[in-house]
């Protein structure tokens, strides 16, 4: 019987290893942008701007979920809809320096953009050279 229940799937199957939520903070008025800079000075902060209609911004922050090995202790994870905040969106460009792109990534050290990249540049490892 026992390879009916191989065919059949009835043998009981490992658990997999669930991955815990990122901790996300919604970034979604211009005011949270002073906080960010000011908490800065003794924590990494990192931007994720994301457009909620597109595919290669979903792959991109799936991929960037799938690999994050950091904790809350270690960075504040920021998350922006720039389709809803758009404003936020053009104030963050203003504010750290940056051309805006989508998606894309920023960390802030000491009220500085410190770290920028867009698209499968995206990756949370480039976190650990800022903490």
């Amino acid at each position: 019987m026992g390879i009916f229940n191989k065919i059949f799937g009835s043998e009981a199957k490992e658990p997999k290893e669930e991955k815990q939520a990122l901790p996300w903070q919604e970034l979604t008025s211009i005011e949270q942008l002073a906080k960010i800079a000011e908490a800065s000075k003794t924590k990494t902060q990192a931007i994720f701007k994301h457009s909620t209609r597109c595919g290669i911004s979903r792959m991109v922050v799936r991929n960037f979920e799938s690999s994050f090995d950091l904790t809350a202790d270690d960075v504040d994870l920021y998350y922006l809809d720039l389709l809803n905040y758009r404003d936020v969106s053009n104030e963050v460009s203003a504010k750290f320096q940056v051309f805006h792109e989508s998606p894309q990534f920023i960390v802030i050290r000491n009220g500085e953009t410190v770290h920028h990249s867009s698209h499968s540049m995206i990756t949370p490892q480039v976190l650990h050279q800022f903490i």
